[in-house]
């Protein structure tokens, strides 16, 4: 399947009846919104659904929250991802949502979105917890590994790679599980997913340590790969972006699209700097990004950006 570039704003459909003129081509927006859709159809844009996997309110149900190194519920404050993904029933409900979403709507992708374990990463400092240590996720790790470790603390001080890898190719399975009921519906719908935008090295490899994002378990499943690159959150330079994409190689398999996804916040030097990156994002979205096409200034500087991508990856 041929991937297309796209490019546009994530979040709001309400956008200006010209904004193709400005490069635009596709817009990312959250669940199988109706009205979203009839915006895209209307502006003869792309429609690219962000799917929510394993994000819940933790307030209302308590029983998701994943479980720490000292057995208790993680720490969590206003902003979390991840649950415990022993809990089946509430696994069985994303799955019906995305089936019935399919039954619905045609979207040209859909974005997987907190497709990891527990923690949050978009902020300077991140409280990272190890996890997840309910009983039931140590007896999955023991059979999967043939590895007799009945402790968390056994487990990390004598089996932290094999804990890491299994967590892993647990969420590439879901990965895989959620793509293979997509491409049976929708054949040529483009799989995304939004990604923890940390190198492996960067906080003593919370990437898979912590978030169980590994590249190349998820390349099987994924046709475009999507780090959160949004620097002021994350206490990063305008540049993060550039940089990351120029640093890729060493981690993300080659034969990978990445796509990057900007934060409007940091705009407009953010977007500037990566489009001007040696290695190209095939593709952009811009987080919270309708507004821009609101002002026509603003508007031409992301035209020119789409314009300098698209020629480098030409080239």
């Amino acid at each position: 399947m041929t991937i297309p570039l796209l490019f546009g704003p994530y979040g709001s459909t309400d956008l200006p009846h010209n904004v193709k003129d400005y490069g635009v081509n596709a817009v990312w927006f959250h669940g199988f919104n109706e009205h979203s859709f009839a915006s895209c159809e209307k502006r003869d844009l792309h429609a690219c659904v962000e799917f929510k996997t394993f994000r819940a309110d933790f307030g209302q149900h308590p029983e998701l929250i994943p479980i720490g190194k000292d057995g208790k519920p993680i720490r969590y404050g206003k902003l979390v991802q991840g649950i415990c993904l022993s809990q089946k029933e509430y696994l069985s409900q994303i799955e019906e949502q995305l089936t019935e979403g399919l039954k619905r709507f045609q979207p040209r992708g859909i974005w997987l979105d907190y497709l990891t374990y527990g923690g949050w990463f978009e902020e300077p400092e991140p409280d990272l917890q190890e996890n997840c240590f309910c009983s039931t996720c140590i007896e999955d790790f023991c059979l999967h590994t043939n590895i007799d470790a009945r402790t968390p603390d056994e487990i990390l001080s004598e089996y932290p790679r094999e804990w890491t890898l299994h967590n892993c190719r647990k969420i590439a399975g879901f990965a895989l599980q959620y793509t293979e009921i997509i491409k049976n519906k929708l054949p040529e719908c483009i799989i995304g997913a939004y990604m923890c935008p940390w190198t492996p090295e960067q906080f003593d490899g919370a990437l898979t340590r912590i978030f169980a994002q590994d590249y190349r378990l998820l390349q099987k499943s994924i046709d475009v790969f999507t780090p959160l690159i949004y620097s002021k959150k994350s206490g990063q330079n305008p540049g993060w972006g550039r940089t990351w994409l120029e640093y890729s190689h060493q981690f993300v398999p080659q034969d990978c699209n990445v796509q990057l996804i900007l934060d409007i916040l940091d705009f407009p030097m953010s977007l500037t700097r990566s489009a001007t990156s040696q290695v190209p994002s095939y593709g952009l979205q811009m987080f919270a990004g309708a507004p821009l096409f609101q002002d026509p200034d603003k508007a031409l500087l992301f035209k020119f950006s789409v314009e300098v991508i698209r020629d480098r990856l030409s080239q």
